[in-house]
């Protein structure tokens, strides 16, 4: 099968073109580089897979890159996923996380392309839980420009099904972790503190750690692309593990591989969640996905990913 990834040498992005090399598909990624890193694809570009640089804003470039690609079915990644960024220059973050995915439905209209799994996300479309596990119908109240631009190209999605018939999906994801997460980066606390520990380093927590999200391990959410792939589901659909962790429980876990690994805590940030997990029956009901990989053998296949020279 020929298939498409936005954000492809990012970090879901990198794992997902790896699992469709693995079962025999014609992988095209997208990216343009800007947080992906052509490394993340060595092994798939060494498996067939081929990398087309371009930026998602840019629409021609969009159009021709699908249609050259001519693919079945497109997982669209690629995103601004920074918060904090999102609410420095909200204009931009609807640029790329509306406008991007409008010239890739266009382009798959266009084309052909017979099934279109967008990528969005649980807790910050939600924001704050007003019902825990919070369901796909969960109020819409994001707290931040990135979940409401997530939103709204999930909406977008639905528009082009009604509108022109293309088969669409958004995955809504919980907080992924997992081998290829940057340990230096500003998002992912797993990875964060994973990068800490190897480090000899003392992570901070913001606040009293308490608060809770939905971990789920990021080969999880590849197969949970594969299998909506692979149906005619559509609408929004929540993927996590329907347990709630906190900041603490992933360092006491931590510290069970490294004895004496502990936090210092930092002031709260305002204006951070501080429950959310997902509720993850519809998955399973409609295209029968569930997560298998618990947060202890997710962090244990992490750090071993970290530990690899």
């Amino acid at each position: 099968m020929k298939t498409l990834v936005t954000g492809g040498a990012g970090f879901i992005g990198s794992n997902l073109v790896d699992g469709l090399i693995d079962r025999g598909d014609e992988v095209t990624a997208v990216d343009d580089l800007s947080t992906g890193r052509e490394s993340n694809l060595e092994p798939a570009l060494g498996g067939g897979a081929r990398l087309v640089e371009l930026d998602i804003r840019d629409a021609e470039a969009v159009a021709e890159c699908v249609e050259q690609a001519a693919p079945e079915v497109i997982f669209h990644l690629a995103a601004q996923i920074d918060v904090r960024k999102s609410v420095a220059d909200p204009a931009n973050d609807a640029r790329i996380n509306v406008e991007g995915t409008i010239n890739l439905l266009r382009a798959a209209t266009r084309a052909g392309v017979s099934r279109f799994v967008n990528t969005s996300t649980g807790g910050a479309i939600y924001g704050e839980g007003q019902i825990l596990p919070a369901p796909e119908d969960h109020p819409v109240a994001p707290e931040a420009p990135y979940g409401l631009s997530k939103f709204c190209a999930e909406s977008y999605c639905e528009v082009f099904a009604r509108l022109h018939g293309l088969s669409t999906v958004s995955l809504r994801y919980g907080n992924v972790y997992g081998p290829r997460q940057d340990p230096l980066g500003e998002a992912g606390v797993i990875a964060i503190f994973c990068g800490k520990l190897l480090e000899g380093e003392r992570p901070s927590i913001f606040g009293d750690g308490e608060q809770t999200r939905d971990y789920v391990f990021v080969g999880d959410v590849v197969d949970a692309n594969l299998q909506a792939a692979g149906s005619q589901a559509g609408g929004p659909f929540n993927i996590g593990t329907g347990v709630p962790s906190s900041v603490l429980d992933i360092v006491a876990a931590l510290a069970r591989h490294e004895p004496g690994f502990e936090a210092e805590h930092a002031p709260e940030r305002p204006g951070e969640v501080q429950h959310i997990h997902l509720d993850c029956s519809r998955a399973q009901t409609e295209f029968g996905w569930r997560a298998e990989i618990g947060l202890e053998e997710g962090l244990e296949r992490t750090l071993a990913s970290l530990r690899r020279p």
